[in-house]
């Protein structure tokens, strides 16, 4: 039997006894190992580039309770909302109850940008959903032990309370933050006059500078957000949208990927549905033109897929097996290319046939199924004057 490992050192007992080197800064010493505390994150980025799912990733890969709570709805203690209390309630209902996975878990605050302080709050105007929640915010998420109502909604003295301990809970915000990009370019765009002056960028420079200048915590502070709130923030991390490779990743590449979706529900019908590299690169130029990121992948490859959707039984009984959407299908909008499995996998007649040339090659007797439903036998044989006098009859 091999004998048990030893135990494994401190960081005191395994520092080197020699001495440092000049200028190397001496940490005191201490036998025990230091306490690990959490760092805060602030996300900042335009909607549709996956802050949200960066925060459910996380927390599915260390298995610890999440959840996604939207900062507009928070108030200020005492006014019509929700307190700041309610996150911690929901994220106790995301642990079942159990109270130490609670402490431990993740909350996400969406929208945090709207919780920036108005312009009208030195005109004698309280910003109760605005100021006051940042501060309402400060305790929890620094570290604190909160009063958590048991059965939820607003603080009342005759409720039961749940002691909460923020101290290990990670908070995670994010937000568009529109109108920070003026901020920043306020900022860049410092005028100069004299005859040494560097000369002033350009329009289109300056928004490239814009776009990947990283934003300051005086920034923020611009913005609208209190100072000690974003000392809470240790890790501020600026997100870009999304580009063409990533979109058209996003489209086919993840486990329950959009396209992978819409497969299933053909499948269902018993038709393969497929589609051309050129068909997801048009996919993901349209999603680019609404910049509205990921978001708009779904109402695109809605709009091109409802009227399939709906032939698809018929397509199925007149013996199709696969469903092509090419290039000029997602570009004009045209039905799909109908195809049997062996014209799409080269072992009929044709041969292989490249994937934006299977209109050419079998589209326009295919492509006529997609447009016109059958009809049937008994429709055909029907006397149009027989219909008419039953018509009238009743």
């Amino acid at each position: 039997v091999s004998p048990p490992p030893p135990p494994k050192p401190s960081a005191v007992a395994a520092a080197d006894p020699r001495p440092l080197p000049r200028g190397i800064a001496a940490l005191d010493p201490d036998p025990e190992d230091p306490d690990l505390d959490k760092s805060n994150v602030l996300l900042i980025g335009p909607t549709g580039c996956g802050k949200t799912l960066f925060a459910r990733t996380l927390a599915k890969l260390i298995s610890v309770p999440l959840v996604i709570a939207d900062a507009t709805s928070l108030t200020q203690a005492g006014y019509v909302g929700e307190d700041v209390e309610s996150v911690l309630h929901k994220l106790l209902q995301a642990a079942g109850g159990n109270l130490a996975l609670a402490q431990q878990g993740i909350v996400y605050l969406d929208e945090v940008d709207k919780i920036a302080r108005r312009a009208t709050a030195g005109s004698g105007f309280r910003d109760v959903s605005g100021e006051g929640v940042q501060q309402g915010l400060l305790k929890m998420l620094e570290g604190s032990v909160v009063n958590v109502p048991e059965k939820g909604g607003r603080k009342n003295p005759r409720n039961e309370y749940v002691q909460v301990d923020t101290t290990n809970i990670l908070f995670i915000c994010g937000g568009a933050f529109s109108g920070l990009d003026k901020v920043i370019e306020e900022r860049l765009a410092v005028k100069q006059i004299g005859f040494g002056a560097a000369a002033r960028p350009d329009s289109a420079a300056l928004a490239a500078q814009v776009d990947r200048e990283q934003p300051t915590v005086d920034d923020l502070v611009s913005f609208g957000f209190l100072p000690e709130f974003l000392g809470r923030f240790p890790v501020l991390a600026k997100l870009h949208s999304l580009g063409e490779k990533e979109l058209v990743h996003v489209l086919s590449r993840p486990r329950s990927a959009l396209l992978k979706q819409y497969a299933r529900l053909f499948l269902a019908e018993g038709l393969d549905l497929r589609f051309s590299q050129g068909a997801l690169e048009t996919i993901a130029r349209k999603a680019l033109e609404r910049h509205t990121g990921a978001r708009s992948l779904r109402s695109i490859v809605e709009g091109l897929l409802t009227q399939p959707m709906y032939h698809a039984p018929e397509w199925a009984r007149a013996g199709t097996e696969v469903v092509l959407v090419d290039t000029v299908c997602a570009r004009d909008g045209r039905p799909p290319v109908l195809l049997s499995r062996d014209d799409f996998y080269g072992d009929g007649a044709c041969g292989p046939v490249d994937a934006e040339e299977m209109r050419g090659v079998f589209g326009e007797a295919r492509e006529g199924k997609a447009q016109a439903a059958p009809v049937s036998e008994s429709a055909e044989d029907a006397d149009p004057d027989a219909e008419e006098d039953q018509a009238a009859t009743s």
